[in-house]
C-alpha cells in the first residue's frame, strides 16, 4: 500500500477569507471546527502554531458531521482531512 502523500506547507492566502463561523472543540489538537453546507467548505483551526485557519473545500456534510462526532477529532482529521487540498488564511486579518 503506498503511504498517503500530505501537502507542502504553504503561505498564507491572499484572498480574503470567506466567513465560517468557528466552534471550540474538544481536541487536544484541533481548537475550533466550521462547516459551510452552501460551499461544502469545511474550516479548521489547530491549537498549536500560529493558530491559522484552514479551508478544505469539497468536503461533504456527512464527512463534517463525523469528523465532528468523532471520539477522538485529532485521529479522525489525521486519518480522513489531513491529505485534502486546503488555503490557509491568517487568523486574524485586519483590513488594510
Amino acid at each position: 500500500m503506498e503511504a498517503k502523500k500530505f501537502p507542502e506547507p504553504q503561505p498564507y492566502t491572499d484572498k480574503p477569507r470567506p466567513a465560517i463561523a468557528l466552534e471550540p472543540v474538544e481536541s487536544n489538537q484541533v481548537g475550533a471546527i466550521g462547516y459551510d453546507p452552501d460551499t461544502k467548505t469545511l474550516a479548521v483551526q489547530f491549537r498549536r502554531g500560529a493558530r491559522a485557519i484552514y479551508h478544505y473545500p469539497g468536503v461533504e456534510p456527512e464527512t463534517f458531521e463525523a469528523f465532528k462526532g468523532a471520539e477522538s477529532i485529532g485521529t479522525y482529521f489525521g486519518q480522513h482531512l489531513k491529505a485534502l487540498p486546503f488555503e490557509k488564511f491568517a487568523p486574524d486579518e485586519v483590513p488594510a
